[in-house]
């Protein structure tokens, strides 16, 4: 990397760390991906244990957050549930990532019919509510987390399609653009080299704020009961089981329910924080 890079770099990382609330962001983000990593070594019980000696015994000293229907230890099932939002929300995110980035990257960078076309294609998709479009998929397909990603993927790139295109419209014709298309250079090495890297900073705000949209999702389809099935722990099929004992078991709706809202908005946090630091005004500000 240049020295001038290697600077803007240097400038981000200051301006994220010196934003308190995306620190807190990031910390919650790390910390979900610590208990992820090692949820076999720090989780105190097998998450699909049955115990019918200890069924919806209140949090104690052996129990941290309780036990559920079947006497499984609740903290034990969000330690492993955590795993499973996050590889959902990574995963989806991913697919949304490259399908947008792919058509978005066509579109701006060529124009014309092929620009017209594809983003008629995105309107179309717009057009259509994005969680009822994933419950009919997901209502003919078998419920599993597989086809909860593709299908969360699938149905999630046309923001960064169009983000994409928006940053690719302003580049293309900038000098070092120019300067490369004088030289030889091919349209995928312009592409690749040159457009892509420059215009991947709001993608990457994108895809932060969408693994907290594609957890929430998953959530949603779980506690539905179309999502992650039992026994696999998920934070929202927990939801579902503490939805039926909640007069008299209120921890098992209560925790999974502050997991949910913790991780979406350490996600969200970071990705405003993220947002902030690559903003050109703010560079301006100092």
């Amino acid at each position: 990397m240049t020295e001038q890079n290697r600077k803007k770099s240097s400038t981000f990382s200051q301006r994220l760390l010196h934003n308190k609330l995306a620190v807190a962001g990031l910390v919650v983000v790390l910390l979900l991906f610590a208990v992820s990593i090692f949820a076999p070594a720090i989780a105190p019980y097998d998450p699909n244990a049955i115990d019918l000696k200890n069924i919806l015994m209140p949090p104690d000293g052996s129990h941290l957050l309780g036990t559920d229907q079947l006497g499984r230890d609740i903290l034990s099932r969000m330690i492993w549930g955590a795993r499973i939002s996050l590889k959902v929300g990574f995963v989806a995110v991913g697919i949304a990532t490259l399908i947008g980035t792919i058509l978005g990257t066509i579109s701006g960078y060529y124009g014309g019919i092929i620009d017209m076309l594809i983003m008629r294609a995105v309107d179309l998709m717009l057009c259509f509510p994005s969680f009822f479009l994933i419950l009919t998929v997901i209502a003919v397909l078998e419920p599993s987390i597989w086809n909860i990603m593709a299908v969360i993927g699938f149905t999630s790139w046309m923001g960064v399609a169009r983000l994409i295109r928006a940053e690719i419209l302003t580049i293309r014709e900038r000098e070092f653009i120019l300067a490369a298309r004088s030289q030889g250079a091919g349209d995928l090495r312009i592409i690749l080299r040159h457009i892509i890297p420059n215009a991947m900073a709001p993608v990457l705000v994108s895809a932060t704020l969408g693994v907290a949209g594609a957890i929430l999702t998953e959530s949603a389809l779980s506690f539905l009961g179309i999502g992650v099935q039992p026994p696999t722990p998920s934070w929202g099929n927990m939801l579902t089981a503490g939805k039926d004992n909640l007069e008299y078991a209120w921890w098992l709706s209560l925790f999974p329910g502050v997991a949910i809202l913790i991780t979406v908005l350490g996600y969200n946090l970071l990705g405003e924080g993220i947002r902030d630091a690559l903003d050109p005004r703010n560079y301006l500000k100092k």
